[in-house]
């Protein structure tokens, strides 16, 4: 037993035993991935690196976890919400960065990971890519189709502009509406570029959207605007948040970002883009000037349209008046016809008057003319003889109608029937009565009989009604009026 303890201490055996003089002690794993961490943070403590982003995604914490990569190896990455809070774009898988941060070892799996504090887009093209693909992502969901676009108003009452109050765009903007047309307008400031910029433009565009259709302060037509600038600085206006808020408003929108030659995804959303905020301006509001031109013209077309009917017509009339003929060609005929007819008249009584004349100076008037007249006349005079049998006849027919008359106006009489033991009843008004509601409505009426008359009360008048008698004493008939009678009693 002690040979193979010595051989044990000499050769290696069972049980790990350390030699004396040995300093290489046996650590935990715990021990050494703490003290690979250490070496690994205080050798690579700051590190930038390049390569294209893998496996992209941010967990519910906030927090980021992705893989940078080239073409032959590859590294895991981790940014904490606070930082990925701060990023001026959103990591997508391809896209080719620089990240800033540290080394550190992830004890769990045995594997190094750097933990990134910045990152940034590896060059311009980088970031043209970033912005291609999400201008197809985003074209795709039909936020830029054009049927989407609604036209402007013609003349805005209140214009919002989202833009930097301290900047040069919101004075240009003001001193182009001042020139062409004075407008109202209402400033929502902005940062327009750096960290929370699109935050905010997107917040500016919704807020103006989100107003109430009856607000005062609501406006027609909201500009936004911001000067020129590399790709870096207008990045803002590339982020989905505003161009979905742009896309969403509920107020047509102009895009005035950069200068001519510069176009970001919010000209794409809204309605008109402009390649300056100056030609905003320009695009949002007519010029007065222009516009009072325009009205005066048209009241002078206006006032030609109502006059040229006046002066057609009066043209029309002039020319028919030329194609009348005279008055004077129109009288003359009959003038010259009533001259005619006037010295005609005029020979007629001279010849009529000579004629008489002549015939009076031929007439002698002497007794036998006279004599031979008279005879004439008795004898024309008691030429018609009177029939006595033609006076006769008239007589008798005369005789023959007139007794017919009397017939007829005998069988008609009212009172004729009186003999027959009829009565005829007749009111005040002496008009004869046949309904017995008109009977009663009379106070006394007139009983024709053959021999006389009879005045009578009807029954329910105040005539024929008996007085009130007194309690407890028999009821007396009140006798009706010397000469009447009760007709219904």
């Amino acid at each position: 037993m002690a040979d193979y303890l010595s051989d044990d201490k000499t050769d290696g055996g069972l049980v790990a035993r350390q030699a004396d003089g040995d300093n290489a002690q046996a650590y935990s794993i715990s021990e050494i991935s703490n003290l690979l961490k250490r070496t690994v943070e205080d050798r690579f403590g700051f590190v930038r690196l390049r390569g294209e982003l893998s496996g992209v995604k941010r967990a519910a914490s906030g927090h980021l976890y992705c893989a940078l990569k080239d073409e032959k190896a590859v590294i895991d990455g981790v940014m904490w919400r606070g930082n990925t809070q701060r990023l001026p774009f959103k990591p997508e898988d391809g896209l080719e960065v620089v990240a800033t941060g540290k080394l550190t070892t992830y004890p769990g799996r045995s594997k190094y990971q750097i933990v990134i504090e910045r990152m940034e887009l590896a060059g311009e093209g980088a970031l043209l890519a970033l912005l291609e693909k999400t201008r197809a992502r985003l074209a795709a969901e039909g936020l830029f189709d054009e049927r989407r676009k609604r036209p402007l108003p013609f003349l805005p009452r209140t214009i919002g502009v989202v833009t930097s109050p301290t900047g040069a765009v919101i004075r240009d903007i003001l001193h182009r509406l001042a020139d062409r047309f004075p407008s109202r307008v209402i400033v929502w400031p902005v940062l327009v570029q750096g960290q929370g910029a699109a935050e905010q433009v997107a917040r500016a565009v919704q807020g103006f959207s989100g107003m109430d259709a009856g607000d005062p302060n609501r406006p027609d037509l909201v500009i936004v605007a911001r000067g020129g600038g590399s790709i870096e600085d207008l990045w803002s206006f590339n982020e989905e948040i505003v161009v979905r808020a742009i896309a969403e408003s509920t107020i047509p929108t102009i895009s005035a970002v950069g200068h001519e030659t510069d176009t970001t995804l919010a000209d794409f959303a809204a309605d008109v883009r402009a390649p300056t905020p100056t030609a905003a301006a320009e695009r949002a509001v007519p010029v007065k000037a222009d516009l009072a031109a325009m009205l005066a013209d048209l009241g002078h077309r206006q006032r030609q349209c109502a006059a040229r009917p006046v002066s057609l017509g009066r043209e029309r009339l002039e020319a028919r008046v030329q194609r009348m003929p005279k008055l004077e060609a129109l009288l003359q005929p009959k003038a010259q016809r009533l001259d005619e007819a006037g010295e005609r008249l005029r020979r007629g009584l001279l010849d009529r008057a000579a004629a008489g004349r002549q015939r009076l100076g031929e007439l002698r008037l002497t007794p036998s003319v006279l004599q031979r007249n008279l005879r004439d006349a008795e004898r024309d005079l008691a030429a018609p003889r009177l029939a006595p049998a033609l006076v006769e006849r008239r007589i008798s027919d005369s005789r023959e109608r007139l007794a017919g008359t009397v017939r007829v106006m005998r069988s008609l009489d009212p009172d004729a029937v009186l003999a027959r033991g009829y009565v005829r009843v007749t009111g005040a008004d002496g008009k004869t009565l046949t309904d017995r509601s008109d009977a009663a409505k009379e106070a006394v009426l007139t009983l024709k009989f053959r021999d006389g008359d009879l005045a009578a009360v009807p029954a329910g008048s105040p005539a024929s009604a008996p007085s009130a008698a007194p309690a407890r004493r028999p009821k007396r008939r009140t006798a009706a009026p010397p000469g009447q009678e009760d007709l219904f009693g």
